[in-house]
C-alpha cells in the first residue's frame, strides 16, 4: 500500500440511501452502518493505522424525527454498551475518545461514553476518537469561549493567544493525514474543521454500509501517491 496514514477520519455517510435501495425505513441503515464500524476495528489494526476518528453524529442531527432519534440512540447506546465489554478493547488496548458537546445525549448513552473514555484512558495501542453531537463550528466556539474565561479569569494574556494555545482548547488536538467521505458526496460538512487543515481528503462513492477493507486500501493507496507539501 505504500504510506500508510497514522491518523485517518471518516466521515460516515449514506445509512439512509443504503435504506432506501433495500426499502426500508430510512434509519434502519444505521444499524448496518454500526455493523460496518465493528469491522472497521480489525482492519485498521491490520494495515497499521494508529489512529482513527470517526464522525458519527452531528450537532444538527438532534433535529431528525423523533423515531429515527430514538432508532439512533438506542443504537449508540447498545454499541457503547458492546464496546464496554468487548475484549478486543483491553486485548489490543484500544484508547476510546468522544469529541464533541456529549453532554446533549439522553444520560443513558453518555454515561456509557465517560465510562469508555475513563476505561481506556491509559491504553496506547491505537485511538478511536468518535465525534458525537460534533460540529467544526461549535469546536472553534467552544474553544473560543475557553480562551475569553481563561482571559476574564486572568490565567491568559491576549497577546499570549495563538495556535499552540488555540489547539490545546479544542476537542481534540491530534490531526488526521487523510480524510475519508463515503456515500459520493463531495463536502466536509464541518468536519474536523481546525484539525483537517492540511489533511487529504478521499471521496469514496460507495454508500457507508457498502464500505469495504478493498475501499479504505484503494484510499490509502491514493494518499501514498500524492505529495503533501503543507503549503511549502
Amino acid at each position: 500500500m505504500g504510506k500508510v496514514p497514522r491518523h485517518i477520519g471518516i466521515i460516515l455517510d449514506g445509512n439512509r440511501r443504503f435504506s432506501k435501495k433495500l426499502m426500508l425505513k430510512p434509519w434502519m441503515g444505521h444499524e448496518w452502518g454500526a455493523k460496518k464500524v465493528e469491522n472497521l476495528f480489525e482492519w485498521v489494526k491490520e494495515i497499521g493505522v494508529k489512529e482513527l476518528t470517526l464522525y458519527a453524529f452531528s450537532v444538527e442531527n438532534f433535529n431528525r424525527p423523533k423515531e429515527e432519534f430514538d432508532f439512533l440512540m438506542n443504537i449508540f447506546g447498545d454499541e457503547f454498551e458492546k464496546l464496554l465489554n468487548d475484549k478486543r478493547v483491553h486485548r489490543d488496548r484500544i484508547k476510546i475518545n468522544f469529541i464533541g458537546r456529549i453532554w446533549m445525549f439522553p444520560k443513558e448513552v453518555s454515561e456509557k461514553m465517560y465510562k469508555l473514555i475513563d476505561m481506556t484512558k491509559d491504553y496506547d495501542g491505537y485511538i478511536i476518537n468518535f465525534a458525537m453531537a460534533y460540529g467544526g463550528r461549535a469546536e472553534i466556539i467552544d474553544a473560543t469561549k475557553k480562551i475569553a474565561e481563561k482571559i476574564k479569569a486572568g490565567e491568559l494574556n491576549v497577546d499570549e493567544i495563538n495556535e499552540e494555545v488555540f489547539r490545546k482548547e479544542l476537542y481534540m488536538e491530534s490531526e488526521p493525514d487523510l480524510i475519508i467521505r463515503t456515500s459520493g458526496e463531495q463536502r466536509t460538512s464541518g468536519f474536523l474543521l481546525w484539525q483537517g487543515s492540511y489533511a487529504e481528503f478521499y471521496f469514496c462513492p460507495k454508500l457507508w454500509p457498502e464500505f469495504e477493507k478493498e475501499d479504505l486500501i484503494k484510499a490509502i493507496e491514493d494518499y501514498s501517491e500524492r505529495e503533501r507539501r503543507f503549503g511549502k
